[in-house]
């Protein structure tokens, strides 16, 4: 146990670091609290709390007048009537799930087909991509046998039923080890299978294999290298959803489950080019799944588009009583949505900033007008410092994984540098209680004044990495979908950032879908990872 040394300035040297300067006599008169407090910090300590242990407090993203709609209508998908089956069988591995569901529907393919398919293909290319953790064969199999069964039977569960499908490696699943990309975990198993692979389950979808993550949520480096870019083997996927992007981009499954803190959706989507979902705050449940900032945390999907996104958040989402930061919401997504009817704005002054990519987004732009959508200027809140407010995303991750910080097992990451977990979890333990709660306080001014900037659009058009938008929207809880929308320089893919309102996130995934049924970005197949004619 350290002892507080029996001096007159027992803070002098760290106050600086806290915007703190005590007289030396008030220096002497909190030595006893700072005593006290340690001997309640240690009792903390001497308690195993497990990292699925929740915070006390719930983030609720919902601003101050803020009304959600109540009456869930009949969805309208808008599916192809007809799809063909290609000759070569294996052109199914790109096919998007809104066609492969026809297909199976139909009975033109069965999944034990399709999953084949995939497996065969995850053997194939796994070690190349360094995308997978685990594969799961013979649960795949008899999930693909029973979907057959059933369907044969008429007994359809509906879009998802029989469609192979991958999650990232933070996700439990009994009966299989949950590593969390790091280390210190690579043994771990978890007796309990989450929320969402259950609804999954129950769906009829088939899970094929457990993705990578970078190490405890960040990055795409894990456990067993670097997860790479289907586009560009030289280059990183991006992280932390770095498999699941990975895998669904070169056709290894026809989607796959990501989760977003900061950016974990959004950025490795980008980078591979698939179409990712972060939903509202509190639309999927989280149980089963690793925590790393209670307030922050999100699961969605990565697709192939948009319209298979909107598919697979139809099943996913919906209150939890084990996650109690869930909530429900209505989803009325109808294909025949007149677009000239949502009212659509777009982040002026990040479009006319000077940044790569620039090109590919101002083409967005063009395709939106020319689809007949009026455009509206729109500026996001900024005289918050949103940065500031990022330290309770570290509070929290700090808190998560206190024992591996303690322990010292944070040496076990392969990633040491400056930035990495282990030196932010050591950094985040000076961050003060107090500055906490304050960061919360602005961030619940955060939530007011970008409610009022945005409350009259049903959708805003922003870069993907314009300004602090990303930030700025993960920590009021607003969805984001986010599209390919062309390549840069490099011949890897960019993307453009579709934000909806509260629980809205039926019309930026419509929209994002008439984008894309006006271009061909969700179209393309990296070439290594093609099949061959």
């Amino acid at each position: 146990m350290v002892v507080w040394a029996q001096t007159q300035r027992p803070t002098q040297e760290i106050e600086p670091y806290y915007d703190l300067n005590f007289t030396t006599a008030e220096r002497d008169s909190l030595l006893q609290g700072l005593r006290d407090y340690q001997r309640s910090i240690e009792a903390i300590h001497r308690y195993q709390l497990e990292n699925s242990v929740p915070m006390s407090l719930w983030f609720d993203p919902v601003p101050t007048g803020f009304k959600k709609e109540t009456i869930q209508k009949p969805i309208d998908w808008g599916l192809p009537k007809d799809v063909k089956v290609p000759d070569n069988l294996e052109e199914l591995a790109f096919y998007p799930v809104h066609k492969l569901a026809v297909l199976l529907r139909t009975k033109k393919i069965t999944s034990t087909q399709l999953t084949k398919i995939y497996l065969d293909r995850l053997k194939k290319f796994g070690d190349t991509l360094q995308c997978t953790v685990l594969l799961l064969e013979e649960r795949a199999l008899e999930q693909a046998r029973k979907a057959d069964e059933e369907i044969a039977k008429g007994k359809y569960h509906g879009p998802l039923h029989g469609i192979p499908y991958g999650v990232k490696d933070l996700l439990a699943v009994a009966g299989t080890k949950t590593t969390w990309g790091a280390e210190p975990y690579v043994d771990q198993e978890i007796k309990t299978t989450a929320t969402i692979v259950k609804k999954l389950d129950e769906a009829g979808a088939v899970l094929v294999a457990k993705f990578t993550l970078g190490a405890l949520a960040m990055g795409d480096i894990w456990f067993g290298g670097v997860t790479k870019n289907p586009w560009n083997l030289k280059q990183g996927s991006s992280g932390s959803s770095a498999g699941s992007a990975s895998a669904t981009v070169a056709g290894l499954v026809a989607f796959s489950i990501g989760t977003e803190t900061l950016g974990s959706i959004v950025s490795p989507s980008t980078r591979c080019g698939a179409s990712g979902l972060r939903p509202t705050f509190g639309t999927i449940s989280r149980h089963g799944a690793m925590a790393l900032s209670w307030s922050m945390d999100k699961i969605g999907p990565i697709c192939r588009s948009a319209f298979d996104a909107a598919l697979v958040y139809e099943v996913i989402r919906g209150a939890d009583e084990l996650d109690k930061s869930t909530r429900s919401a209505v989803f009325n997504y109808a294909a025949k949505t007149d677009l000239k009817k949502l009212k659509v704005g777009y982040v002026k002054s990040l479009f006319d900033a000077t940044y790569p990519n620039k090109e590919n987004d101002q083409n967005v732009l063009a395709v939106i007008k020319a689809l007949g959508v009026e455009l509206v200027e729109v500026e996001l809140p900024s005289s918050i410092p949103v940065g500031a407010v990022r330290l309770m995303l570290t509070a929290e991750a700090a808190a998560a994984f206190d024992e591996l910080t303690r322990s010292n097992k944070d040496s076990l990451l392969s990633n040491q540098l400056r930035w990495a977990w282990p030196n932010t979890f050591r950094t985040a333990r000076f961050i003060p209680a107090v500055e906490y709660i304050n960061a919360s306080r602005l961030r619940q001014q955060l939530i007011e004044d970008y409610h009022k900037a945005t409350k009259d659009f049903d959708v805003i058009i922003s870069p993907s990495f314009g300004g602090t938008q990303l930030l700025t929207t993960n920590l009021t809880g607003h969805p984001c979908v986010v599209v390919p929308n062309g390549f840069n320089n490099s011949a890897s893919p960019t993307s453009i950032s579709f934000l909806g309102k509260l629980y809205g996130e039926a019309a930026p995934l419509l929209l994002a879908r008439a984008y894309q049924e006006a271009t061909e970005w969700e179209d393309k197949q990296p070439p290594l990872f093609q099949v061959k004619k």
